[in-house]
């Protein structure tokens, strides 16, 4: 709808200038746009956190130090393990891709295709 479109409009002007100061609405609308739903009391606490005020730019650093090593590598093999059932250390595309579409945040065929046009796989 027009609306839901319209209330979009200052996160996507924020992100184009960095200069404006982020909200929780701001948040709630980036964290939906990853497909994942936050409540208020997150969204607060997050704004807490944050080592000042919150524009753009301060959101992409507090989230990359966020997301800094979040995964140890016994995390990440175990993950792979879960996909290369029969311990090849390969993946095939059939494999590969109903994962994307089956697990955790899926991907659309769109993105897949997307994808693949710039990594495409070997096997």
């Amino acid at each position: 709808s027009s609306k839901s479109r319209n209330s979009r409009r200052p996160s996507r002007s924020l992100i184009r200038t960095g200069m404006d100061l982020l909200t929780a609405t701001d948040l709630k609308d980036m964290w939906a746009s990853l497909g994942v739903i936050k409540d208020d009391a997150f969204l607060q606490a997050m704004l807490k956190e944050a080592t000042g005020p919150l524009n753009f730019t301060m959101f992409l650093t507090f989230m990359g130090e966020k997301l800094q090593n979040t995964d140890s590598d016994d995390m990440l093999v175990s993950a792979f393990l879960t996909v290369d059932t029969e311990n090849t250390g390969l993946i095939t595309r059939q494999v590969f891709t109903n994962a994307l579409t089956q697990l955790g945040d899926r991907f659309t065929k769109e993105e897949i295709n997307q994808m693949y046009d710039v990594a495409p796989m070997k096997g």
